[in-house]
Formats: C-alpha cells, structure tokens, sequence
C-alpha cells in the first residue's frame, strides 16, 4: 500500500495529495494542493529502508512543505533508510517545523549521521523534535548527528530523544 500511495505522490509535481492517502492517514482530512503542513501516520507498517527512502523521495517534491509531523516508528528502518528520508527531507526547503519520530527501528551509527546530513540542509529549520530511541545509534552515530545539526543556524528549539536519554534544548 506504501508503494501505491508514493506512486501517487511521485508523479505529483507540486505535491497535491491523493484522496486515497488523505484517507489513509486522516480518515478523509481534506489536504489542499498548496501543501504547507503534513502530518501521515505510519506507525507499526514495517516499511523497511524502502519505505522510508520511498518517502523521502516523495517528500522532496513537496517544495511548500513548511510543517511536518511524520511518525514511523516501529517499521524496521534501518541505516538506508534513515539516510534516504534525510536526502528527501534536505530538498524541503522551506521545512520550518518537523517532529520526527523514528523510535524503535535499526538504525545504526550511519543512518543517525545519514539523517543528520540531510537535516542540515533544511536552512529554515527552527523548530525540530526528533525521536532515535529504541534504535541501535552509538557514540559514533550521536556525534554525526550532533555534528550535522549544528549546522541548522535557525534551529532555535531542539527536542531530541536518542536511546534512554532525552534532551531538551532552546536557543542553540
């Protein structure tokens, strides 16, 4: 069904969303064409790396995205994966407020730092809750993501939850 629904997103060029993803994850919300805010529920699909990249490329489409609230946790998500959403998620440009919660996955080292990358490259990012736990990201994948957010010169407030530890920071 993921495929299906990124097929109608793919060859969408600006973005208007399917009736038949709108009632997947909204029970019939009406989404406008001029999409500023998106919020899909994924939880618990095991959507796997294809899914997630599959995502990630339809996301990158979405140039007007400005609010994103994307859950997919608990789907088997693992290094490719995470990496192929940040490469999405980096051509949404004008992205001002993302809450990502990828809990319970496998991603490791690389697809935390992969991630990481692609946030970077959202310039008008200023608010960003980001949910790792429950994933297998070491010192190595903490540091690159780290490393790669701080590179967010508008990120004014962070919420970030990786393993058993949760931060919280403002004014960065």
């Amino acid at each position: 069904m993921l495929v299906r629904i990124y097929e109608d997103l793919r060859f969408n060029d600006k973005c208007q969303l399917h009736q038949l993803f709108c009632d997947i994850s909204y029970q019939k919300l009406n989404i406008t064409t001029n999409q500023k805010k998106y919020c899909p529920l994924f939880c618990c699909n095991q959507i796997g790396d294809e899914g997630a990249s599959g995502l990630g490329s339809a996301l990158a489409n979405c140039i007007n995205l400005s609010n994103l609230t994307l859950t997919i946790g608990s789907n088997k998500i693992g290094d490719e994966g995470a990496s192929g959403l940040g490469s999405g998620l980096a051509k949404c440009i004008n992205l001002s407020n993302l809450t990502l919660n990828l809990s319970c996955n496998q991603i490791g080292d690389e697809g935390a730092s992969g991630l990481g990358s692609g946030l970077a490259n959202c310039i008008n990012l200023s608010n960003l809750t980001l949910n790792l736990s429950s994933n297998q990201i070491g010192a190595m994948g903490a540091s690159g993501l780290g490393s790669a957010l701080a590179k967010c010169i508008n990120l004014s407030n962070l919420t970030l939850g990786i393993g058993q530890k949760k931060f919280i920071c403002f004014g960065l």
